[in-house]
């Protein structure tokens, strides 16, 4: 990482930090011009994967199986606490992963082919468990909606959770799986501050589309909800109620909410963050963040990560509890999505039968 380092303009990250599974790194030179040598435009990437669903066994989660079009998200949220899977891919974790999108081409066809299979058990199926499936280039790719095309054919349930307004274009979709009790909507929104989120968020939809696209959602019929996901304490943990009950206002049916967790490289990348956005505010964000994590700025224990310990997890949790029954959120787990109307692809059907 160079000596000096400055904001890049519609980037969450200021740098590339080092791949900790690379030996070899390349840094640029402490006197870097950027009007000389502009940052990296976003590149696209084949993604070659050979299966639709990806399956999890963490308790922390509300599903087991789920469908990721992209890797790597233009969204570029700093805090974003999957940017550590692009080091997989040989990449860093800072702008890599929001300039090298590695795309899934083929992912429709292959949960096609998966929910086809009389292996396939229908179950719900959650899009972006790992990074937006509404990012920016999804409007022009529109694999996320090809997935939908497949999972409403077959009347498979999914849960989706976005910060994206293009959410709203899929609405013909949404309705139609709605009608089967097979989908649910979570609008991620992190602050009601536009400008704060310009420099946190910087690709996602304002905090005002957002709520635009809870209420459209919510008049078509689709059972929708907001993710105050994650608060940063210190920063963001003010604005609880207000985003409750500016989501319950724009027609929200439920919500929910996770700690800011910073694993791996995030913890640097989100530092050098608050020191060029939050300087006064620097050490208090990340002192709390400490005291909610065992000391630490990440704990990647189950049952503890999401939500953090300590007296300030505990005093989040109780304004959380505060604003959802201000909201009349009474029973956050009675709508259950409904595996009742699956069917398989019709012409998977007639192959089968034949």
């Amino acid at each position: 990482m160079s000596a000096t380092v400055s904001a890049q303009r519609g980037r969450g990250a200021a740098s590339n930090p080092t791949n900790r599974f690379e030996r070899i790194t390349l840094e640029r030179d402490a006197d870097w011009n950027p009007e000389e040598d502009p940052a990296p435009r976003t590149q696209f990437l084949r993604d070659l994967s050979q299966t639709a669903v990806t399956y999890n066994d963490s308790p922390d989660l509300g599903f087991g199986a789920s469908v990721n079009p992209y890797r790597g998200c233009e969204h570029g949220c700093i805090y974003c606490y999957a940017r550590p899977t692009h080091e997989f891919l040989g990449f860093s974790a800072g702008v890599d992963f929001e300039s090298k999108i590695m795309v899934k081409e083929n992912l429709p066809a292959l949960l096609r082919k998966e929910l086809a299979s009389p292996k396939w058990k229908p179950q719900v199926v959650a899009m972006s468990g790992v990074t937006d499936c509404y990012q920016p280039v999804e409007r022009k790719l529109k694999l996320t909606r090809g997935c939908l095309e497949v999972l409403a054919e077959c009347r498979n349930p999914v849960g989706i959770i976005t910060k994206n307004f293009l959410v709203t274009r899929d609405v013909d979709l949404l309705q139609e799986l709605a009608r089967h009790h097979a989908v649910s909507v979570c609008v991620s929104i992190t602050t009601l501050d536009s400008d704060l989120a310009r420099e946190m968020e910087p690709r996602t939809s304002s905090p005002r589309q957002r709520l635009t696209a809870i209420e459209i959602l919510a008049n078509a019929g689709v059972h929708v909800g907001v993710n105050v996901a994650p608060i940063i304490p210190g920063l963001t943990d003010h604005e609880i109620l207000q985003i409750v009950e500016a989501a319950a206002g724009a027609g929200a049916k439920f919500a929910h909410y996770t700690i800011v967790r910073l694993p791996y490289a995030v913890k640097d990348l989100f530092a050098q963050w608050l020191t060029l956005h939050a300087p006064g505010k620097s050490e208090k964000v990340l002192n709390r963040i400490r005291a909610m994590r065992d000391g630490k700025l990440n704990n990647s224990n189950w049952g503890e990560r999401m939500k953090g310990n300590g007296i300030f997890a505990d005093q989040i949790a109780q304004t959380f509890a505060v604003a959802c029954r201000k909201a009349k959120f009474a029973d956050l787990d009675r709508f259950e999505l409904s595996t009742a109307s699956f069917r398989r692809p019709e012409n998977a059907q007639l192959r089968l039968s034949i």
